[in-house]
Parts: structure tokens; sequence; C-alpha cells
């Protein structure tokens, strides 16, 4: 049976995961007026295809491809590490690259293919520089006190550490903590969360709560913020290995430059209807 032809308008997408951290990529020279809007219907996990953000993809004369990430809330990000490793894996897998550039909004990055099995790729990223501030302290409306270390890698992290993640120490309501950090006057671009516990000098736990998606199962960039953090801190020495719920990530530093490596995983590829 010939299937029914659909007289609806619709937008074309592909979706895919790192580590659990899921985002669409479509080409920007279909994006509607409305852009957030658009990314807030089409990243809602009930009545959308549902993701983490939409990585807008666009030709670039000094790149392989120039991305615009919107997070599911509608609000603009400079970069995710996942959500560019993402667009790598599409880039290698239509046009035969093992090495490709994305122009993001902190920057060009390099991604180096470095396996491949099915429909998932692994790569290495070349993060760029970080920036490391002193020790902070955070005052929450509930009047609980953190103590963090901010970490730019390009976009804005602050990392916690705890000894343990248990009831007595690591809070149980962690994400609402989070949330009043991440609205604090002390960052007034807003800021990605992450709560770490130490496995050793190569090994660490982390938590990420991200601006515009909030609890996330994995982050690249904050992958790399905690592992800075820690390495900075005296707490772990490169490469160090992040577990997350989503999976784990290895981070290692060279010549002051942070190097990312993790998967991107294709996941399916479809039509959103848009009325």
């Amino acid at each position: 049976m010939t299937p029914a032809v659909i007289p609806f308008e619709k937008m074309p997408f592909v979706k895919m995961s790192a580590c659990g951290n899921d985002f669409l990529l479509i080409d920007a020279a279909l994006a509607p007026q409305d852009i957030a809007g658009f990314t807030r219907r089409i990243c809602d996990r009930h009545e959308g295809v549902g993701a983490d953000g939409v990585e807008w993809m666009s030709a670039h004369a000094d790149a392989d491809l120039e991305i615009r990430l919107i997070n599911a809330d509608g609000s603009p990000a400079e970069i995710s590490g996942n959500g560019t490793r993402c667009v790598a894996a599409y880039v290698c897998s239509t046009q035969g690259k093992e090495r490709v550039s994305i122009r993001t909004g902190a920057g060009v990055k390099v991604c180096t293919l470095t396996g491949r099995s099915g429909s998932a790729c692994e790569f290495e990223m070349d993060m760029g520089q970080p920036a490391v501030d002193k020790e902070l302290i955070v005052s929450t409306p509930s009047g609980a006190h953190f103590s963090g270390i901010p970490v730019s890698m390009g976009n804005p992290h602050y990392v916690i550490f705890f000894s343990e993640f248990r009831v007595s120490e690591f809070p149980a309501d962690w994400l609402l903590r989070a949330a009043e950090i991440q609205q604090s006057s002390q960052f007034p671009e807003g800021v990605n969360v992450e709560f770490v516990m130490m496995e050793g000098k190569h090994d660490l736990q982390a938590r990420f709560f991200e601006r515009g998606a909030g609890e996330t199962k994995s982050s690249g960039t904050g992958s790399c913020a905690c592992a800075v953090a820690a390495i900075a801190t005296g707490r772990a020495e490169s490469p160090v290995r992040v577990h997350a719920p989503g999976g784990a990530q290895t981070v290692r530093s060279e010549d002051d430059h942070i190097f990312l490596r993790g998967s991107a995983q294709f996941v399916c590829r479809g039509e959103f209807f848009l009325s």
C-alpha cells in the first residue's frame, strides 16, 4: 500500500545524542522568524520531538559548518561541547571527513574522528583555553551556601565539589539548589552548575544543571569545566575521566588547551509538522 501524502508543512531534522545529551540538527536556512518559539515547540518532550536544544546549521567560508545553539527553553547559548560533537558526526557521515572545523558562538572548534561503530562516532575536540577564577561563595534564597570554582569554557560554569553523593552532604534537592545558584546575581548571564565527587586523581562523578535545559544526562563543556576545576585545585591530574548518568567522557590538558573525547550517536531523522 502506498503511504498517503500528508499535506502539512514540515521541518526536516536529524536527532543525535552524545552521552544522553540530545540535540536536533536543522538547516538554519529553514529557521522560522520566531526561532526561539519554534525551538521550544520542537524540543518539548511530550508534544514535540524532544531534545536539550537545537543546533541550527549553516555554511561558513572559513569552517565546514557554522552552528547556532538554541536551548530547549528558547534561550541562546555560546556552545555545547556535546552538541558540537553531534554536528561533527553529521559532517563526517554526510561528507566523509575525519577532521571537522565548526564555528560556534565560542569560536572555531576542531573535531577529529577517533573511532566509529555502527551509528556512533567518537571524536576528540580541541576546546581551547579555559579560564579559571578563584573560589566563589554563593548564597541562595533558601539559606544554603555553596563554595565553588567559576570556569569559562567559552560559556560560564560553576563547579561544586562534594566528598560523597550522599544525603548527609550532597543535597537531596540539588536540582532546586542548582536552579537557585543559576539565578544568582553573581552570574548576570546565568551559569551552568556542576556537582562533582572525586574518585581518585583521574576519575570523577558529575551531575549537570544547564542554562536553558535544566538537568542533563551529560555535558561536554561541563565535563571540561569539572576536570579543569579539579586540576586547578590539585584534586586531579590530566587526563580526567568524567562519569555522568549518560556515560563517560575524557578530558585532557596539553599546552594550555583542553581536549574533550567522547561519542556521538545518530538517533533518527524525520519531519516535524509545523501546523
